[in-house]
This record gives C-alpha cells, structure tokens and sequence, in this order.
C-alpha cells in the first residue's frame, strides 16, 4: 500500500475519494508512524487509538454506502493538548492537570469531528502554552524531527513537530504572540494564526488547514 505519511491533505482526502485507500488504512500508518519514531521527537502524549479505530471504521462503513461524509471524513490527525477531547487527558502542560480528563470538546475540536476528521492523539506545548519552546514537567521536551538536538520551537511545539515527522497531515494548535508561527518556522512548515491550523509542505497544496 502506498505511504502516505508525506502525503497532502488534499492528497489524502482525493484518495479517500477515489477508494485509494480506506480511512482506517491511513489512521492505522499514522498510528503506526507515531510507535516507531514518537520515542526519540516526543510529539504525541496522549493517544486515543481505539476510539478513532471505531470512527475510521464507522466512516469507512458510510463510504461505502454511499452515505454523505464531512469534508475531512477520515483524514487521521492530533490536536493541541490544550485543546479539551472529550474523555481524554488534557494537561496544558501543568502537573496540577495532570491527570484531568476532559468532560466535553473544545468548539473547534467539534468543529472538527462535524466535518469527519479522526482526532487520535494530543500533542505537547510548554505549560499553559506560555513559552517559545516544549517542555513541560509532565511529559518533557518535544524535539525537532529534523535535529533532535535543536526545539520545535512553542508553544504548538508538539503539533509543529507531529507535522514534520510525518504522523499527521493537519494539526490545530493556538496563537497570541507566535505560538503557531514561531514554530512553523522552527520545523519548516508552513501556518497561519488565522485559520490556527498546521499546514505542509510550503511547495504544495496551501490549502486552508491542510497539509
């Protein structure tokens, strides 16, 4: 089966279109993707991979009965951990959160869920996304897929670095001062504060919240 970790959004979405490939196919290579590399970057720290199994599944089901689907029906992605999933861990970083389980969604993680995305991670930010890198005393240091020496910059350090390393193709991260800019930059990838989406790559589609 092709790879589809670099792949575009608008790439991903037409192959859904096209029956390329199945939504469950791709949440699974990004799932896959995370377990082998996420150890040494330290993008994802919470994953939800069985609930978006069963929605990749359910959509894949809707598909194939000819059933309207969302605009991103299917595409696997990760969100902020400052930004609540309902019944997951959100942490914003802080230890006196560390163990806080989200009792609803954020408006924009519905938002997203309405179109048909399948959220299946949360990704690091520095404490109360306060700062310019990624570390936090709950999960540690993001590092940049590039040079894992070098920060993925903050505070949407963790979706900035969970883009270029390939384990999704859109993200949602916040801004006040930079903190979706800041790190775009720092992994060579290309977002707006506007839409608060992450976007790849600069040389292809620059679509709104796509890859």
């Amino acid at each position: 089966m092709t790879d589809y970790s670099y792949s575009t959004l608008i790439e991903m979405i037409r192959a859904l279109e096209r029956r390329q490939v199945s939504s469950t196919e791709l949440l699974q290579q990004a799932i896959s993707r995370v377990e082998q590399r996420n150890d040494s970057i330290n993008a994802v720290v919470t994953m939800d991979s069985e609930r978006a199994l069963a929605r990749a599944r359910s959509i894949d089901q809707d598909r194939a009965a000819g059933r309207r689907v969302g605009a991103l029906a299917g595409i696997p992605m990760t969100v902020k951990d400052s930004l609540m999933l309902d019944g997951v861990r959100t942490t914003s970083g802080a230890p006196e959160l560390s163990q806080y389980v989200a009792d609803r969604n954020a408006d924009c993680v519905s938002r997203l869920l309405g179109a048909g995305a399948v959220i299946f991670g949360k990704t690091n930010l520095p404490i109360y996304a306060g700062d310019v890198q990624s570390f936090n005393e709950v999960f540690g240091t993001t590092n940049n897929p590039w040079d894992l020496s070098r920060s993925c910059g903050g505070s949407s350090g963790g979706s900035a670095a969970a883009v270029a390393a390939g384990f999704t193709p859109l993200e949602v991260g916040s801004d006040i001062g930079g903190s979706i800019r800041n790190p775009a930059g720092m992994c060579v990838w290309w977002a707006t504060s506007r839409a608060t989406a992450w976007c790849r790559p600069v040389a292809k589609s620059l679509a709104p919240q796509a890859r």
